[in-house]
């Protein structure tokens, strides 16, 4: 383990660090947009690996396992738009107000987080700035571009959850997330259980909020779109079979979705 000093610092991603945003299919046609808050697990050089051993930065408080997978090859098959983060949660939790614990978590689950301890307000400030900022401002952009160019969006916040949690095992394969939107919720809990053998979570494992949440809220919530949480259980996409498998499942399900959304003029036609 080795924990850098990150006291001090007005600048936390050098050169050789990635850039925050990950991007794919920019110029996507479809209305659906994809985010991934925890598509990422990298760690800016100037951290270290935040106290914590290898075993732990692989694990879910790291990262939301195989979403990222899922997410590439969904973007690929409905020919939209993904912007996702490259950072782990660990750094800074992208889909957590900044007031909540989870933000920059002390302890994750019952891990603690060395490299979180201590910060100062310039340490925080650097972390927010340089790595939360810039995705949910793209996000923002992208969402403001495509208004102007008069083309719908409707959000898809993609994520993954653990089969047992605080030893409790959970028993969704999938989950639909939302807060407010009665439009685009209902559709898909209702095509996910239509294939017959998927325990469907309605607002499970999670419910959003805005205590809680940070991209549906400020992003679908805030501006009228139509959204969802997507929440898939890690042990179904652990594997490149398993991220392919979902990515398929959610195309045609979305698919079927883009129809009648349409039918419903809740698109253009």
């Amino acid at each position: 383990m080795v924990l850098v000093d990150a006291g001090d610092t007005s600048l936390l991603l050098g050169s050789a660090d990635a850039p925050p945003v990950v991007e794919q299919n920019p110029l996507g046609r479809s209305p659906f947009l994809l985010t991934s808050d925890h598509f990422g697990r990298a760690i800016p050089k100037r951290l270290g690996d935040l106290g914590l051993p290898e075993n732990e930065l692989t694990r879910h408080i790291a990262w939301d396992i195989g979403i990222a997978g899922v997410a590439r090859a969904l973007s690929e098959q409905l020919d939209a738009h993904l912007i996702a983060q490259a950072y782990s949660r660990l750094v800074i939790d992208c889909n957590r107000p900044f007031a909540s614990p989870g933000s920059i978590p002390l302890i994750s689950e019952a891990t603690t987080v060395p490299g979180n301890e201590g910060l100062t307000r310039e340490a925080i400030a650097a972390r927010r700035r340089e790595v939360f900022d810039p995705y949910h401002r793209h996000i923002s952009d992208v969402i403001d571009r495509r208004s102007r160019d008069g083309m719908p969006t409707v959000l898809l916040s993609l994520h993954s959850f653990t089969p047992v949690y605080a030893g409790i095992k959970r028993p969704w394969h999938v989950g639909t997330l939302y807060q407010g939107d009665n439009r685009l919720p209902p559709l898909l809990l209702s095509a996910l259980r239509a294939q017959g053998d998927l325990v469907v979570g309605d607002n499970e494992p999670y419910a959003v909020s805005d205590e809680t949440d940070y991209t549906i809220p400020v992003h679908g919530e805030a501006r009228g779109l139509m959204n969802t949480g997507i929440e898939i259980r890690q042990d179904l996409i652990s594997d490149q079979a398993g991220e392919a498998a979902w990515a398929e499942r959610l195309a045609t399900v979305f698919a079927e979705i883009e129809v009648t959304l349409r039918a419903q003029a809740l698109l253009p036609a």
